[in-house]
């Protein structure tokens, strides 16, 4: 299973998104710091879950951010993170 895969799936899992994009935007950041050629190290999540009513955008961040801990440990070098609850825009 690669990186996309394992994060739809415990994003999935952890919040039961009503929407959720996952986008490798890794070949958009060949040769800055952080990119590794062949390895997906920059990914744009799309998130819309209940989790997040009443939440900040930093608290919505956190949540996403802690559930993917193991994937910027193991080398996510970015994270651009669109968090809200459904209905919000």
């Amino acid at each position: 299973m690669g990186t996309v895969e394992r994060i739809r799936n415990d994003l999935t899992a952890a919040l039961k998104p009503s929407r959720l994009e996952v986008i490798d935007e890794s070949g958009l950041h060949a040769g800055h710091a952080g990119a590794v050629p062949g390895k997906i190290t920059h990914v744009r999540i799309v998130v819309e879950a209940e989790a997040f009513r009443g939440k900040s955008r930093v608290d919505s961040h956190r949540i996403v951010n802690e559930l993917l801990k193991s994937e910027i440990a193991a080398g996510l070098h970015a994270l651009a993170i669109e968090a809200r609850a459904p209905g919000r825009t």
